[in-house]
C-alpha cells in the first residue's frame, strides 16, 4: 500500500512540475508559450489554453495535498511510541570484577583476569 501511494504521489509531483512550466508566465512566456493566442486556428485558444492549466494545476495541486496527508497518516499509524531504553541491552557482558568499563576497553576484556597476579614463590 505504501509503495503505490509513493508511486503515485510521485507520479502527481513530476506532473504538477510539468504543468507549472508549462503555464505562461506574467512577465513572459513560459516553457510552453510559444504560441501567443494570436490566431484561433491551433489546438487551444491562449485564453482556453490558460484555463485548462489552472485547472489541471488546481486538481494535480489537491492530489498533491491529499497523498501527502495520506502518507503521513500511514507513516504516523505505522509508528509506535518507543522508549529510550529500548535500545538498552541488559545482556552486556560484565568482567570478573563487574565493571563494565573494563568490557569496553580495546585490548582488556573479561578473558584477562582483573586482579594482578601474584609472585610465583621459588
Amino acid at each position: 500500500m505504501n509503495a503505490v501511494l509513493i508511486s503515485i504521489h510521485l507520479i502527481v509531483v513530476l506532473s504538477l512540475i510539468a504543468v507549472v512550466l508549462l503555464q505562461r508566465s506574467e512577465g513572459g512566456l513560459g516553457l510552453g508559450g510559444g504560441s501567443s493566442g494570436g490566431g484561433v486556428s491551433g489546438f487551444m485558444t491562449g485564453r482556453g489554453q490558460a484555463n485548462a492549466l489552472t485547472r489541471a494545476t488546481a486538481i494535480l495541486a489537491a492530489l498533491f495535498f491529499t497523498t501527502s496527508m495520506t502518507l503521513a497518516v500511514i507513516s504516523h499509524r505505522s509508528a509506535a511510541p518507543k522508549s529510550i531504553l529500548d535500545g538498552v541491552a541488559t545482556t552486556q557482558p560484565v568482567a570478573p570484577n563487574g565493571n563494565l568499563l573494563e568490557t569496553l576497553r580495546p585490548g582488556q576484556g573479561a578473558a584477562q583476569p582483573a586482579t594482578p597476579e601474584a609472585p610465583q614463590s621459588r
